[in-house]
């Protein structure tokens, strides 16, 4: 596993959300079909809570919950971009829209398909998806 990090800017389109995430520059990102992330396009990766400061634009940002309200998609009021969420699968980090983030610092990404339509299943299945908010044993800067 890639324990190597570095620092990733990002925010909405008009520019009022602004964040930090320090993670790999190779992306493990997931695509979901579950009905919310079909709609939006929701494609992200997970980082803990610890390697994501939001630097401006607490003001600004609205969330939606539906089923359950684990997930928490956070969106700027004004130009209505998820930036970054809480996903269900991991609400104690965030899900980082790889669009979102400035140009320069990603290497790679790789995709993987996650079934959101089967949600339950999927998670019993996956092996790794319920750590991907918790910090890597050896995690460097």
């Amino acid at each position: 596993m890639d324990h190597q990090r570095v620092q990733h800017t990002g925010g909405c389109h008009c520019g009022a959300v602004r964040f930090q995430v320090w993670t790999s520059p190779n992306l493990h990102v997931f695509q979901c079909n579950c009905s919310i992330c079909t709609k939006k396009q929701n494609h992200h990766f997970i980082v803990p809570k610890e390697h994501f400061t939001l630097l401006q634009g607490v003001e600004n940002l609205t969330t939606y919950t539906f089923n359950t309200h684990v997930a928490k998609h956070t969106f700027c009021k004004t130009c209505g971009v998820q930036s970054f969420y809480t996903p269900r699968s991991n609400p104690e980090g965030y899900g980082i829209a790889p669009h979102c983030l400035d140009p320069g610092t990603v290497a790679s990404v790789t995709v993987e398909t996650f079934c959101g339509e089967k949600w339950e299943e999927s998670m019993l299945a996956h092996k790794t998806i319920r750590n991907m908010s918790r910090p890597a044993e050896k995690d460097t800067l």
